[in-house]
């Protein structure tokens, strides 16, 4: 959704669920106050008539003296009656004439009339308590208004609510700069998104302290880098390729250019030239398609045992012609992965090893294991690799030696580290002890499992003709 079409920014949207919930939690808080106030002042109310009956059934004071000589307070009266007559009364406080209220006096006859000596009554100023004591012929009565009782309670209910819209306001402004704040990297992670092309993967966002946000932005530049790397190695890829289809092409046009067509000869000759150059760029379209699967393909999982894998690859690679081959030592860990895909692997470093190695020598194969990692090696006796070559190896299309008269494509070591890095380990190479190379597969080694899977077998004929189709 566009921003121009989003009804709501985020950004509010929390802030809205902020408020709302002070809001809530203010008027729960007041609302519990208010009531609890208000049933305090009742009570006191109520308090003060109770000891005003008492006072009047124990007194021996005629009624019309007693409320004559009664002081009244700020809000309450007291009255003498006689039916709807008023006897006597108390000098009423201000804003409140009871002795001259009609609607008090009717409400309080009916009420007496009817023998209801306490309770709510109407006035001209609202609802009031009160209580009658009848004695003598005459009837004393206390008013107490609910209304005027309640100011204070209405007036600190008031400046609560005044208080409470001034920290909602201040909450808002406070809340607005801290979401702004808390947003920014998000802006800047917009912005460097918007930023970024195809031709320039190098902006990065900045962390700053240890909360979630920084996580993300952390995370969001880890993918960053896992782009470029993708993007870097595609280019390095599309321009190893691109140099290595110019030689076949420039070849087979430079022979049909100077061909002969009357010549039946050179016309033969041209046409194999061109067959075996179109083969090789087929072997190379097959290495590279194989090189996409082992970097991008999802590997099956299984547990294998090392031991087993040694002797499986072991009994494939004797179908490698013009070398002896033998097993040097055997392992008894076992290692997690697509076991088809460490065969391969591994096969591929015997055939490696085959063919820069004079027929007639030994080469041996092996596993070993520590507590942590699961070693497979090939080890020859040819003319070995020098040091500073060794780090050029499992590079794509770099061959150490290009004019040994090898035939392939260059990428073989490059499948293999493919392989093995999918299986979260490393590739290296080493002297062989009185010549040659040794190169090892080192992969995690897993502990504490009770099963175990062998490789899918592979048919023996299946090597030579894979090693006759590279080489």
């Amino acid at each position: 959704m566009s921003p121009t079409t989003r009804p709501i920014s985020t950004r509010v949207r929390i802030l809205g669920a902020i408020l709302g919930v002070v809001l809530l939690g203010m008027m729960i808080a007041g609302g519990i106050t208010f009531a609890a106030q208000r049933e305090r002042v009742l009570a006191n109310a109520q308090k003060q008539l109770d000891g005003f009956a008492s006072s009047v059934a124990s007194s021996s004071d005629d009624p019309v003296d007693l409320v004559a000589g009664t002081i009244p307070g700020r809000t309450d009266g007291t009255l003498a009656l006689d039916g709807d007559q008023v006897l006597a009364a108390t000098p009423s406080p201000p804003g409140l004439a009871i002795a001259d209220d009609p609607v008090l006096l009717a409400s309080l006859t009916a009420r007496l009339a009817d023998q209801q000596l306490s309770g709510r009554a109407d006035s001209s100023h609202g609802p009031v308590l009160y209580v009658a004591v009848a004695d003598r012929g005459a009837t004393a009565v206390q008013v107490i208004s609910i209304d005027q009782r309640m100011e204070l309670v209405a007036l600190s209910t008031t400046t609560y609510a005044l208080s409470a819209v001034g920290v909602l306001l201040l909450v808002g402004v406070a809340g607005w700069f801290v979401t702004g704040r808390l947003f920014s990297p998000l802006k800047r992670l917009r912005d460097t998104t918007d930023a970024i092309t195809i031709d320039d993967l190098g902006t990065r966002l900045r962390a700053h302290g240890y909360d979630e946000i920084s996580d993300l932005t952390t995370s969001v530049n880890g993918m960053l880098d896992r782009l470029a790397m993708s993007v870097d190695a595609q280019r390095h890829l599309l321009d190893d390729v691109r140099h290595e289809l110019k030689t076949p092409i420039t070849i087979v046009r430079g022979h049909l250019e100077m061909m002969d067509p009357s010549d039946p000869q050179d016309a033969s000759d041209t046409r194999d030239l061109g067959i075996a150059e179109l083969d090789r760029l087929a072997r190379l379209v097959d290495d590279i398609d194989a090189l996409a699967d082992a970097e991008t393909a999802t590997l099956s999982a299984s547990l294998i045992d090392v031991g087993g894998l040694t002797d499986r690859v072991a009994e494939l690679v004797g179908a490698i012609p013009h070398h002896t081959w033998s097993i040097e030592a055997r392992a008894s860990g076992r290692v997690h992965g697509d076991a088809d895909r460490l065969v391969q692997a591994w096969l591929q470093l015997a055939d490696n090893a085959a063919k820069y190695t004079p027929a007639g020598s030994a080469i041996e194969i092996g596993s070993s294991a520590n507590d942590t990692t699961a070693r497979l090696w090939v080890r020859d006796h040819g003319p070995g690799i020098p040091p500073a070559a060794r780090h050029r190896v499992f590079r794509r299309f770099d061959r150490i030696s290009p004019g040994r008269g090898i035939e392939g494509s260059g990428l073989g070591l490059a499948i293999v580290d493919a392989i093995v890095r999918a299986h979260d380990g490393h590739c290296s190479v080493g002297d062989t002890p009185g010549g040659g190379a040794t190169m090892t597969l080192h992969l995690p080694l897993v502990r504490g499992r009770s099963a175990a899977e062998l490789p899918t077998p592979v048919r023996a004929g299946d090597v030579v003709l894979q090693r006759e189709a590279t080489g």
